[in-house]
């Protein structure tokens, strides 16, 4: 069948996905209260459009940090892509690559950091950084994602612990024997408990920057009050998140957290958004309300999954041509 909407490449990904896989990527925690109203939020908002204004050109490029990109959507980080196509990762930067968009490396990647940057040289790539117990393999991390000409730090802040997703309960997810975590390989023989560290707080902003010369972006910011913290930490960026819905459970949508983080960086860093983006008129809608760009988390997992780096350059695309046409639309 023709591939017309992102909604059609959910289809295909929960009809030929294993059940395990499906539900992993699809999770919320608790309820998915959160995870739907990212969606449902973009339904409420209407635009005020105008009339009569040339529309015949126009320029749908923009810049993250100083670094153009073909239009405002990047590929936000997401785990484990070889459950959604063997190639996983390599094929995502490929994909990210050919669209001359961003792409945001998960730490919890099934290829390696040095496997993504061969995949894709020169592209613009960001890597994502969760700050482990072992800070010691943190600061590896870090060091080589900069030696291999990664361009950016993301730190998620959302995730201390990991929420509650009912159906990876239920199904006891674990990633398949033939994958592995693969930037942390021997990293947590160990360490018993979960890997990752409850007790990092904004004084680590500090000891990152003295890490590393790449800019750090923060994600998971849904407050003015934390924007504010950013800000004076000194990051260069942030993302409004919620991690899709997969962490708090009855936060608010991304979308209506944006606003007041806008209002509360007056443009003193950049603001990105990811969550609930299925349409280039919701893309709109986020810039309208200020954000720089948005990422996309499942999206990108769906097109993996209809026809790997060629299913994902679909997706994008998709959202590039319904972006053009809405802001022609719009006025």
């Amino acid at each position: 069948m023709a591939m017309v909407c992102l909604s059609d490449f959910e289809a295909y990904a929960k009809k030929y996905l294993p059940k395990i896989a499906w539900d992993f990527f699809a999770a919320g925690a608790d309820d998915c209260s959160t995870r739907d109203e990212n969606i449902l939020a973009y339904k409420r908002i209407r635009f005020r459009p105008r009339m009569l204004r040339d529309v015949s050109v126009m320029d749908i490029r923009t810049k993250l940090l100083g670094t153009e990109i073909s239009f405002p959507v990047g590929i936000a980080p997401t785990g484990f892509h070889q459950l959604a196509w063997p190639d996983g990762e390599k094929s995502t930067a490929r994909a990210a690559k050919a669209m001359n968009t961003c792409y945001i490396a998960s730490t919890y990647s099934t290829c390696t950091l040095e496997e993504i940057s061969a995949a894709a040289p020169g592209s613009l790539r960001w890597f994502q950084l969760y700050i482990h117990r072992n800070r010691a393999v943190s600061q590896q991390l870090v060091q080589r994602a900069e030696a291999l000409g990664f361009q950016g730090l993301v730190l998620t802040a959302d995730l201390p612990y990991t929420g509650k997703r009912r159906d990876d309960v239920r199904n006891g997810f674990r990633l398949p024997p033939h994958m592995k975590l693969k930037n942390l390989e021997g990293a947590f023989e160990v360490c018993k408990m979960s890997p990752l560290d409850p007790s990092v707080t904004w004084n680590d902003i500090y000891w990152l920057r003295s890490l590393t010369h790449l800019p750090i972006i923060i994600k998971g910011i849904l407050t003015k009050e934390d924007a504010e913290l950013a800000v004076r930490h000194g990051v260069q960026g942030i993302i409004v998140s919620n991690h899709g819905g997969r962490q708090l459970d009855g936060g608010p949508a991304t979308i209506d957290a944006l606003v007041e983080v806008v209002e509360a960086v007056q443009g003193r860093v950049e603001v990105y958004l990811d969550g609930g983006i299925r349409k280039g008129s919701d893309v709109l809608k986020a810039l309208a309300l200020g954000a720089k760009c948005v990422f996309i988390g499942r999206p990108a997992l769906w097109g993996l999954a209809y026809k790997g780096e060629d299913g994902l350059q679909e997706v994008l695309r998709i959202l590039q041509d319904e972006f053009r046409l809405s802001m022609a639309l719009a006025g």
